[in-house]
């Protein structure tokens, strides 16, 4: 519940035809589960400031031209405490590159910058950037890497491509 009892949105993010149930479907294009047609590339989005409780989006972020104004929008429509979660190709998968339409590849390491302390500990509190998330993260790990030995893993992950398919990564709003 948001301060004055309403209860808090959960949004699903770019969903397209796979709205997560009791969340919000939200996309460019009105298909079924759609429930409000949103560009998210048009900034302020059309939700209030700390509004929102949760969010979920799945393979969406990689698309976009504009991932700081995105997170900037994350971070002033949920509420403190707020989660996100984002799904994405990781960055040494070939799947991170196949697809045309993607314009970035993402790692663990893409979200630092958006960690207030980090920015400032490195002296890049100068960017554009005015969320501050803590985050942990996970993968999707590749058939043939999911029996393998937690010390394999790690290793082939730092070394080796196509090991990890996807990244999910949870924020919290501080």
């Amino acid at each position: 519940m948001s301060g004055d009892d309403t209860p808090l949105l959960r949004l699903d993010l770019a969903c397209g035809q796979n709205k997560h149930p009791d969340f919000v479907g939200v996309d460019i294009v009105p298909l079924e589960g759609v429930d409000q047609v949103v560009d998210l590339r048009i900034l302020p989005w059309p939700w209030a400031s700390d509004s929102v409780g949760e969010v979920h989006c799945s393979h969406y972020i990689e698309h976009i031209p504009d991932l700081i104004g995105f997170m900037n929008e994350l971070g002033r429509v949920l509420v403190p405490g707020g989660k996100a979660t984002l799904i994405a190709p990781y960055y040494s998968s070939m799947r991170a590159w196949q697809d045309p339409t993607h314009v970035r590849a993402i790692s663990e390491a893409s979200f630092q910058y958006y960690n207030k302390g980090w920015r400032v500990a490195q002296r890049l509190d100068h960017m554009p950037i005015t969320c501050d998330f803590d985050f942990s993260y996970a993968y999707v790990i590749t058939g043939p890497w999911v029996t393998r030995a937690q010390e394999a893993r790690d290793f082939a992950i730092r070394h080796y491509i196509n090991v990890v398919d996807d990244l999910i990564v949870t924020l919290t709003k501080r």
